[in-house]
Formats: C-alpha cells, structure tokens, sequence
C-alpha cells in the first residue's frame, strides 16, 4: 500500500465522504433510468469541479492544482466504490495527452477549461471491437481528420477529442465533421461511436513517437484504479452479506469453504491494490511506464473479473435481481475489463517490454 501525505489522505477521505453521502448506488440508479446519453448528472460533477478534482493533474499555471496521478487515482478509487458516473477520468487522459504533446498556445486553450470542469474531453484510439492500437486507419489530410473510432467513452458528452491518426494525436472539437451515435453497453454509461469527415484537427507536436503509449498508460491505470474501487467495495458487500445470511441453521460466514474464498479475494485484491498504485506512482515519477501500467491493467482485470463473479455467486438468487447493486458492478466490471486493453493483451505486452 502507498504511504501517502496529508494532503493525500485528507483527499481519499473527502472523496469518500462525498462518494457516500452524496453520490451513493442510489444515485447511480437515478442517473441508470434516466437513460440519458451523456450518462452521468452534470450536477455532481460541477460540485467535482468546485472541490478541484478536475484539475488534480493540471499545472497551477492553467488553473489545476498539480497534484498528480496518485492523488486522482484514489478520487477514482472511491468514485468507483459508489457506482459514480462521471467525466473525470476520461478528461483527465486527454488532459495528460496535451500536458505531454501539446503546445504552449494549446495547453493554454483548452487546460483551464478542463481544470474547471467547463470541457469535458475524451481520448478517441479504438476503431474496432478490441482495443488495438497498432491498426489505426483514421488519418488527416490538409488539416482535416477523417475516420471513424468505435468505442469513445464520454464521447456523448464532449466537446474535445483526443483521436489517434495514423501519425499521431490530434485535436479535434466536437461540431465540424464530428457526427457521435450513442451507444448502449451493459454499464449504461456514455460509449459513443464517432465519425469524422473532413474535420479541423491540430497535431500535438510534441512527446515523440510514444506519446500515444505514454496516453494509453495514463488510460490504462485510471481504469484500474475505478476496478479497484469496485472491487473492494464487492468484498466488503459481499462479506456483510455472509455475515448476516442463514442458511441450513447456520450464518453463512461460518462455512469454512466460503471464509477460504473470501481469504484467497481478500489477497488478491491487496495484490491489485499494490499493483495500481505502483501505476499511478511510476506516472508520478515519469520516465517509461509501460510495464507499471500493464502490470497494473493485466492484475486489476483477472481480480476485478474474480471479485465481481464472486460477487455474484455469494450472494445467490438476490445477486442476479435488479433491485440489488450487485449487477451494477459485475457489468461495469465488464466494460471496464475491456477498455484499453483486456488482461491478455496487457500480459502480452509486459512479457514483450521485459524481454520475453
């Protein structure tokens, strides 16, 4: 586990305060049956802005507080407990796609707004059903990007895309030759199909040939972090659940064999937990972080799938019911799994980068 600052643990606790009073499953609900396509309340993530959560990787100089990547990945950790939709995560990687690729005159355009909450911006890369950067066909000529990108996620309610071309990163704002088609995926949140036709795009100059990579990380391990979340608040729902059921006589955390699984998810988790952080903590010291965030993605998919199948199987019959939360973080589970690479691609990838 990281050892974290003061300020750090003042943050981890005001998110999870928040998260619990004021952004519950409940609220997820309301959000799941409004069935709107931006797929979180535009409210609660005005009040992320005003609390500075959507400038914690932002410099000072474009109005964020520079706090780094550790420090948003425990927001998104407690974020992921309460089921919490939001744009934060998804603003934050195309934040870092400018931060490291970007111009003076486009980190001046377009960081404040994020660091604000006013923009809301999006990372556009996968063009079909499996994440796979090295085929990407969307490419710009004479300025203007044209190409399709299968599964962007906020893409419903963004106004900046980050969109991978067949030669690097570029800017794109939503309106002129972007036309976004919802889509609907088990988690119900905002997976968009986009198309660009001919639209204005400007090149991130910058951050050399593995600027996408470097984005790609800061994806990856975000989306562990929000598993993580989910993860460990499955366990902790799922063993209050076995403390409290009775079953042939007897509560159901007596049985040996069920306190044996609950141990070995208790350790894997742990495990995750160490893996993620490592992440966040590489991105916070620079340099290559390709093997800390695959390590990081590979670990928090094989335990997040474990955990919220677990989940499911402990918790019998009201497991598989819509009016129990259960269901909501074994399909979140599920999408997230996937962005950005599942736990074979990432296993893959660090075998490749430590020489295997």
């Amino acid at each position: 586990m990281a050892v974290l600052t003061d300020e750090q643990t003042m943050l981890r606790d005001m998110a999870r305060e928040w998260a619990s009073n004021e952004s519950p499953v409940t609220a997820w609900r309301k959000v799941r049956d409004a069935n709107e396509a931006a797929g979180f309340d535009p409210a609660a993530f005005g009040t992320m802005a005003e609390m500075g959560w959507t400038g914690i990787i932002i410099p000072e100089a474009h109005g964020g507080s520079d706090f780094g990547w550790l420090s948003l990945g425990l927001v998104i950790e407690e974020l992921g407990k309460t089921m919490t939709a939001s744009p934060l995560a998804a603003s934050a990687v195309a934040a870092s796609a400018i931060l490291l690729g970007g111009s003076d005159e486009q980190k001046s355009a377009y960081l404040p707004r994020i660091a604000n909450g006013e923009l809301v911006a999006t990372l556009a890369v996968d063009e079909g059903g499996r994440h796979d950067p090295g085929k990407i066909a969307a490419s710009v000529s004479g300025g203007k990007l044209s190409g399709e990108k299968a599964f962007v996620a906020e893409g419903d309610s963004a106004g900046l895309f980050v969109v991978a071309a067949s030669d690097g990163l570029y800017l794109v704002e939503a309106g002129e030759g972007v036309s976004v088609s919802r889509r609907h995926l088990a988690d119900f949140r905002s997976h968009a199909a986009v198309s660009f036709d001919g639209a204005p795009a400007a090149k991130l100059e910058a951050g050399g040939e593995r600027l996408l990579d470097a984005v790609l990380d800061r994806a990856a391990v975000l989306a562990a972090a929000e598993m993580l979340g989910m993860a460990g608040q499955s366990f902790d729902t799922t063993l209050a659940y076995l403390k409290q059921r009775v079953q042939f006589g007897q509560v159901l955390a007596t049985f040996q064999a069920l306190q044996h699984r609950m141990a070995n998810l208790f350790s894997e988790i742990e495990l995750m937990r160490s893996a993620v952080e490592a992440g966040l903590a590489a991105i916070d010291r620079g340099g290559d972080t390709r093997a800390a965030a695959s390590l990081a993605k590979a670990k928090a998919n094989e335990v997040g799938h474990l955990m919220s199948r677990e989940l499911i199987q402990l918790h019998g019959g009201i497991g598989m019911t819509d009016e129990y939360d259960a269901g909501f973080y074994l399909k979140r589970m599920r999408v997230v799994e996937q962005m950005w690479g599942n736990a074979a691609y990432h296993r893959e990838r660090f075998a490749r980068l430590s020489g295997f």
